[in-house]
């Protein structure tokens, strides 16, 4: 019997998940090609002027799977929550009015479908397969890091295909960004905390997106007191308005920010903050912010303005030492969306704003 050759990529996965890998891999048996295949232009991903953004489908190259984006548009609205609000803690305050400029986001959180296709190399070995030919975009991509081999199933047997991905550190969601830039053509990042919560909010300013009555979360979230202690497949709850699937609860999302519990208190009263965002220091992996609440949460920490720090605590069972710069074994609450902002930042603002993730190795060492 013929040894697997891709066994090495796929470490203690569940047979289910091995299957599904394999499929993707294995294409059709096919010639080598002279030229690559150009990716097709999708016209509803492309607009100059908010007015022209549509909601779209975009595929992941070499992946057989997509993912759909929905547009956003600007505007001021009142970030934090008021203090009568139950379930209020201060960190959510003062209330402050920000400024956002219109972006395009996922309708739903990163599927393992999705991040399994960098995370595992998915692309590269089916073209090695196929004897296909790397495109321009294809060869960007190539150039991004990828994460080392997770040491046991990263699921936990929650579920896979249809699933959020989850545990992974806020540095691998930002690099899945970096490479899901190069890999389409699209700039993609992870989302501010400002921006999260405007569209979480999608025009409303209460509790949740549908109002101030938690006993209709069921109807919209996966959170402690439905979810039977594991996440769900996304999509399977009420959008909220802007149509945006389980930005309340299922699993919290990365932010692009680092976790400040005063940070609202540095914005003036009298003008809007523009593109409020709390830079990462560099040098240190802790605290991170996630918004939206998880199925493991209760209510009040699944309403709009609910914040959540990262800790030490979500890696405490990592065996490895040092410990992975990719994985949290303790986060299995923890995943993330993407968002394409109308205005694509530079080079030089994107290094500036520590917005994409330093280039490193594999085993997470600066080069």
């Amino acid at each position: 019997m013929t040894a697997n050759p891709f066994r090495h990529l796929l470490p203690r996965f569940r047979a289910g998940q091995v299957a599904a890998a394999l499929a993707c891999l294995l294409p059709l048996a096919a010639s080598a090609e002279d030229k690559p295949v150009p990716v097709k232009p999708n016209p509803a991903a492309e607009a100059k002027a908010e007015a022209e953004m549509k909601p779209y489908k975009e595929p992941i190259p070499g992946g057989e799977v997509s993912f759909e984006m929905i547009p956003i548009k600007g505007g001021i609205f009142e970030q934090g929550s008021p203090t009568g609000e139950a379930g209020r803690k201060d960190d959510e305050g003062p209330v402050h009015n920000v400024k956002v400029e219109p972006f395009w986001m996922g309708k739903h959180e990163v599927t393992w479908d999705e991040y399994d296709v960098w995370s595992f190399d998915l692309d590269r070995q089916r073209r090695k397969i196929g004897a296909a030919v790397a495109t321009e975009l294809d060869e960007k991509a190539d150039g991004v890091t990828r994460p080392t081999k997770p040491y046991t199933d990263m699921t936990f047997g929650m579920g896979h295909d249809g699933f959020p991905a989850i545990c992974m550190t806020q540095l691998a969601a930002k690099t899945y960004c970096q490479w899901l830039s190069a890999k389409t053509g699209h700039y993609y990042r992870l989302p501010t905390e400002a921006e999260w919560e405007y569209a979480c909010r999608a025009g409303t300013t209460t509790a949740y997106s549908f109002g101030d009555d938690a006993s209709k979360l069921d109807d919209y979230a996966w959170h402690a007191g439905n979810s039977d202690a594991v996440y769900h497949k996304v999509g399977l709850k009420k959008p909220n308005p802007w149509g945006l699937f389980d930005m309340h609860g299922n699993v919290a999302e990365w932010t692009l920010d680092a976790y400040d519990p005063g940070f609202y208190a540095k914005f003036p009263a009298d003008k809007p903050a523009v593109f409020p965002y709390n830079i990462p220091d560099k040098e240190k992996e802790y605290p991170r912010s996630t918004r939206g609440g998880s199925w493991m949460q209760d209510a009040p920490e699944l309403r709009s303005a609910a914040r959540l720090s990262s800790t030490p605590d979500w890696k405490q069972q990592d065996p490895q030492r040092p410990r992975s710069i990719w994985y949290l074994t303790d986060a299995l609450h923890v995943g993330f969306r993407v968002v394409r902002p109308l205005r694509v930042p530079d080079d030089k603002e994107r290094k500036m704003l520590n917005i994409d993730p330093e280039r490193s190795n594999r085993d997470g060492l600066k080069e």
